[in-house]
């Protein structure tokens, strides 16, 4: 186990380095003045040029690249240009909305998905796979942002149950804070569900016809057993890792949910900051979600390790 965690680690830290890179790369080829949208128009060129050295602008990209990591690394952490506060203190602020809101997302998807994915495949083809089928078709047809949209004027305008959006704050209003998340976090789990159901009923039944399962129903043991202790446990391998990969785009669809129920989380923090110009909090957070997957992904592996020890000696 040692070594295969060993082994893990050494991956999980080559992936951050080449995560850093690409990130720093792309922001640092896009196009626009970080300096010139702060100053205006109307700028001279030599204020521009000091504004650029206090940034760190005028330097080569390893250079930048470089002061960046260094002071990730060191803990000094960088500023943003707008809001002349560390990024760091922007991140925890805003990851107390979509943290809350990924976690609750995810518990919809599995929730709804591993019973009706365990049903339909015990059921395989008659009615009532045929129907789970149907709607997970659907939900994968259904765009995150436009069952947003719905969301709202079923609950909010026309029921009243949930507000149209925004975010009380949990200090101020714990329960309303809570309720804010429910229906954005319902709105991206449907759509997660949609997958695990469809990869639970698949992996399920291709578990259930293993030589192991048929021999336990031989001995005579009771079906809920044999589906939910015996071929559960190995048909949640595959499930594990579009868990994993799940996140990340809870990540990214956090952007436009975000904006959908105007809540101050990192994906409504990231489209201002691209539109304000400010890449040290592009850079840092968009850095902080690719190594959330990463991190998550390795957790991942772990579990593999756990439930199958046969993978610790490929």
């Amino acid at each position: 186990m040692a070594r295969y965690l060993i082994k893990k680690l050494i991956t999980l830290l080559l992936l951050l380095l080449l995560v850093s890179i690409a990130v720093f790369s792309v922001l640092f080829v896009i196009p626009g003045d970080p300096a010139q949208i702060m100053l205006g128009i109307n700028a001279t060129p030599e204020t521009l040029a000091n504004l650029r050295a206090e940034l760190g602008l005028d330097k080569s990209f390893f250079n930048q690249y470089t002061d960046w990591i260094g002071n990730l690394l060191s803990g000094r952490g960088n500023r943003s240009i707008n809001y002349d506060i560390p990024v760091s203190e922007l991140i925890v602020s805003r990851l107390a909305v979509t943290g809350p809101m990924a976690l609750l997302a995810m518990l919809f998807a599995v929730f709804i998905s591993l019973p009706l994915g365990i049903y339909a495949a015990r059921h395989q083809n008659r009615s009532g796979d045929v129907t789970v089928m149907f709607l997970t078709q659907l939900g994968l047809a259904t765009p995150e942002f436009w069952l947003g949209i719905l969301l709202i004027l079923l609950m909010a305008v026309e029921l009243g149950w949930f507000s149209a959006g925004g975010f009380p704050g949990w200090s101020a209003d714990f329960w309303g804070s809570f309720k804010a998340l429910l229906l954005p976090a319902f709105a991206l789990g449907l759509i997660r569900a949609s997958i695990l159901t469809r990869l639970t009923r698949s992996s399920m039944l291709e578990v259930l016809r293993e030589d192991y399962v048929r021999t336990a129903r031989a001995k005579g043991l009771r079906e809920r057993t044999v589906v939910y202790v015996h071929a559960l446990r190995n048909a949640l391998i595959p499930v594990l890792t579009i868990l994993g990969l799940q996140l990340g785009q809870l990540l990214a669809g956090a952007i436009i949910i975000e904006n959908v129920y105007y809540l101050p989380g990192l994906g409504r923090l990231v489209f201002q900051a691209i539109g304000n110009r400010d890449l040290p909090v592009v850079r840092d957070v968009v850095l902080f979600m690719a190594a959330a997957v990463v991190v998550v992904n390795f957790l991942v592996d772990l579990a593999y390790a756990y439930i199958d020890p046969r993978i610790q000696l490929e």
